[in-house]
């Protein structure tokens, strides 16, 4: 659901991360990058409009003002959205490199 809101507002370079095992506070990272503020900001409203229609809310979001980096905590998945400055800056493909990645199915 997650992704495909993001794909749904443009959001560029998705990637899904799989944490099982690999720590405990969260099974999945969606990660994604927005062109600018606006944009990072509507990929967030859908994302959370979409997982709302399934019953699921967040349990907290941070970063939605500032939007360079918004993560969106939904327990067992974190949603990150950057801008393409803090995406290369952090870098959590990097960090979290011993996540298996999770190819993103066709719809």
């Amino acid at each position: 659901m997650a992704v495909r809101a993001a794909e749904s507002k443009k959001a560029t370079d998705i990637r899904i991360l799989d944490l099982t095992g690999i720590t405990s506070f969260t099974d999945y990272f969606v990660i994604c990058t927005g062109a600018n503020a606006r944009q990072i900001q509507a990929i967030s409203d859908e994302i959370g409009l979409q997982m709302k229609k399934h019953g699921e809310l967040p349990i907290s979001v941070e970063g939605y003002q500032q939007a360079e980096w918004v993560l969106a905590d939904y327990g067992d998945l974190l949603v990150h959205i950057f801008s393409p400055k803090s995406r290369e800056y952090y870098d959590l493909e990097r960090l979290w490199r011993n996540a298996k990645a999770v190819e993103i199915p066709g719809e």
